[in-house]
């Protein structure tokens, strides 16, 4: 059942926005740290309808996590753009991508499903709506997605969850925080908070954010250092 979630994602992908699907569960999900059912569907990206197991492919990301994974990044809430092209962090000016390619951590930019499979690194967001500004994201929403991040973390067990982006971790969390690594775990996975990457944040470059994403790269190694990279 860990699989689950990137089938949801691989099916999300092939559908227009709106279509419905009938998606059943086939196994029961037996793993008590498993996030529910309900979850999981939204997180893949789907919204329930009236009839049972019947989901509305959203305008939305789904979430791109898996078993092996060693980071799970964590954005706040997906833009139109990103959801129109069905890539997190892809709008032209935002510096996610080439500061994941200058510190090393993807070979390839904008392919979620690639820095899954190929580098062990997840990606999902606080809140799965869409909005023009996060700031139109309420404080529940961020709380309420915090839980659900915390469950898939508890499930699936990555080394280190980053949150990209200083706001939702401070409502759901802890006011205070500043970038860098918290003090609190999230579960058995240790958390690093990093400033948002959008181009509106004049104070982020492309090389403070790969410093960033370098530190959680060296984080995900371990005591053992990169030696232990799978």
């Amino acid at each position: 059942m860990p699989e689950l979630p990137l089938a949801l994602a691989d099916l999300h992908r092939s559908l227009e926005v709106g279509r419905t699907v009938r998606i059943e569960p086939t196994t029961p999900l037996d793993n008590p740290s498993a996030p529910t059912w309900k979850a999981l569907v939204h997180g893949g990206g789907f919204a329930a309808t009236r009839v049972r197991w019947v989901y509305r492919r959203a305008h939305s990301l789904p979430d791109y996590v898996g078993p092996a994974m060693r980071i799970l990044l964590v954005g706040l809430n997906p833009s139109p753009y990103a959801a129109d092209v069905g890539v997190g962090f892809a709008r032209p000016g935002n510096r996610f991508w080439p500061a994941m390619l200058a510190a090393g951590m993807v070979d390839i930019a904008r392919d979620p499903r690639r820095l899954l499979v190929e580098h062990h690194i997840g990606m999902t967001d606080l809140v799965k709506r869409t909005t023009v500004r996060a700031s139109e994201v309420d404080d529940v929403e961020f709380r309420e997605g915090h839980d659900r991040v915390t469950s898939l973390v508890n499930w699936l067990r990555p080394t280190v969850v980053c949150f990209v982006g200083l706001g939702g971790w401070r409502v759901a969390t802890d006011h205070r925080a500043v970038a860098g690594l918290q003090p609190q775990p999230m579960g058995s996975a240790i958390v690093y908070v990093m400033p948002n990457p959008s181009g509106l944040n004049a104070h982020a470059t492309v090389d403070s954010l790969a410093d960033h994403f370098r530190e959680v790269l060296r984080l995900s190694h371990g005591p053992s250092g990169p030696s232990e990279r799978r």
